[in-house]
């Protein structure tokens, strides 16, 4: 009988390899290898967008800057694996996900195309967090933290996994034929209907258009820029979701596209004031890997150098315009990734050509409808995206306060909402009394004076 049982151990024990083998035959190792890198690429996107930030505010509120991009590491990374990741991907309906992987019930290493679930669920879970940090940059120097940490879990559930469910998961604009290879509407038009909304609702900086703010550290924005571009080698080329033609394609555009822009932006600098600023030069670089983002597997490397040329024309008009308004879009997020992404969608039912992706042709090679869809998409998302925002901070301003009174931003959010100083002057840190740290009595600004 001990024979027997030893026997049956042995024999279950030499099956396993075999029931492992049969079960990922379909899973790739090049493919995951690349997916592996590309979501860790995409991952240090945020803390490379907190420098970026964090490089063009005041001092005195750099820390809180960049804490806004690190803390969606955390809230959006941990609703996407409880609920975002079933809303966008779930089978649902045209419209929304259902939650049968709500807490990532029936996500495990089984294969998802060529690459384990599990892994496509963190690659994608990536995404999530950034766009909700790049919301950040219109609302820098005055929202409150805590109402800025409640806004991107409901803005992230809400708002950002129903869109990519339309696009990406099975939804209505996918169906249609929408071409988005890495979120050009699903991250960045998403995005930057949400920063003109949170913007206008919290109204302009006490100091604006009264005194000159000016970034407090432009290395910062310098290396923020250059990160950004390395990760998003991984945003764009892993959204081809394997080591093939498609991610070459899209790696190569995201090389090309964003120089073209630097070559352009730096030309209109020039023209403008005779000179080419570092800030300018990080701007471009952003606007022409938004821009690249939508079209990034569905054109030529060519046409990349055009739409990356053409992006900056808009983007940086839009720029120079805002800051003379009262609009008080931060760190511009519309004109950098509302208006780049818009760009590169709309360009992307221009330039698409089917013997380079094999999906579909755009407008320049006789698929008038494919432009049409693109136009639909973005207009689409930046509604709903606008609406939904604004309906998340009418909501939020009823029960919180949502922006920092006039005390808390003339003392900075780094001292008032963290109790830290990102640089210390003379001897130490500057130490503040417990009253000192407290808001004052006046009300604040949660009301939302240029869309009342």
């Amino acid at each position: 009988m001990r024979a027997l049982s030893i026997g049956l151990l042995l024999l279950l024990t030499a099956s396993k390899p075999a029931f492992a083998q049969e079960a990922t035959a379909a899973i790739s190792a090049p493919d995951t290898a690349w997916l592996l890198i590309s979501t860790a690429l995409v991952l240090l996107m945020t803390p490379a967008l907190a420098f970026f930030y964090g490089g063009l505010v005041r001092s005195k509120n750099a820390l809180n800057t960049m804490m806004m991009s690190f803390v969606a590491l955390g809230i959006a990374g941990v609703l996407w694996a409880v609920l975002g990741y079933s809303i966008a991907f779930g089978e649902g309906s045209a419209w929304v996900g259902d939650l049968s992987m709500a807490f990532l019930n029936g996500v495990g290493v089984e294969a998802e195309g060529t690459i384990p679930h599990l892994l496509f669920m963190a690659f994608q879970g990536t995404f999530a967090i950034i766009t909700a940090a790049l919301i950040s940059g219109a609302v820098v120097e005055r929202m409150r933290f805590g109402a800025y940490v409640a806004f991107i879990a409901l803005w992230g559930l809400i708002v950002y996994a129903p869109v990519a469910h339309w696009v990406w998961g099975g939804g209505w604009l996918g169906d249609l034929g929408a071409l988005d290879f890495a979120g050009g509407a699903v991250v960045h038009v998403n995005a930057g209907a949400a920063a003109v909304v949170a913007a206008l609702f919290l109204g302009e900086r006490k100091d604006y258009g009264r005194q000159a703010l000016l970034p407090h550290n432009v290395p910062f924005v310098l290396l923020g820029a250059g990160l950004l571009w390395f990760g998003w080698f991984g945003f764009n080329g892993g959204s081809a979701l394997g080591a093939n033609e498609g991610a070459a394609l899209a790696f190569v555009n995201t090389l090309l596209a964003p120089a073209a822009t630097i070559v352009v932006w730096a030309i209109l600098d020039y023209a403008r004031t005779g000179k080419v600023t570092a800030v300018g030069a990080a701007t471009a670089i952003v606007v022409g890997l938004v821009a690249i983002t939508p079209a990034a597997g569905f054109i030529a490397p060519m046409f990349a150098l055009l739409l990356g040329g053409l992006a900056a024309l808009p983007s940086h008009l839009l720029i120079q315009w805002r800051a003379r308004t009262k609009f008080d879009d931060s760190l511009d997020v519309f004109a950098a990734h509302g208006v780049g992404g818009l760009t590169g969608a709309l360009l992307t039912g221009v330039f698409a050509q089917q013997s380079v992706n094999g999906v579909a042709d755009g407008l320049l090679f006789g698929n008038v409808a494919q432009f049409g869809i693109q136009v639909l998409s973005v207009v689409a998302v930046f509604a709903y995206s606008g609406a939904l925002t604004y309906g998340i901070l009418k909501g939020m301003s009823l029960v919180m306060t949502v922006r920092a009174d006039t005390k808390e931003e003339g003392v900075g959010l780094d001292v008032t909402a963290h109790g830290e100083e990102a640089y210390t002057n003379g001897e130490g840190a500057i130490l503040l009394l417990d009253d000192e740290m407290t808001p004052s009595d006046e009300p604040a600004v949660s009301a939302e004076p240029a869309m009342a």
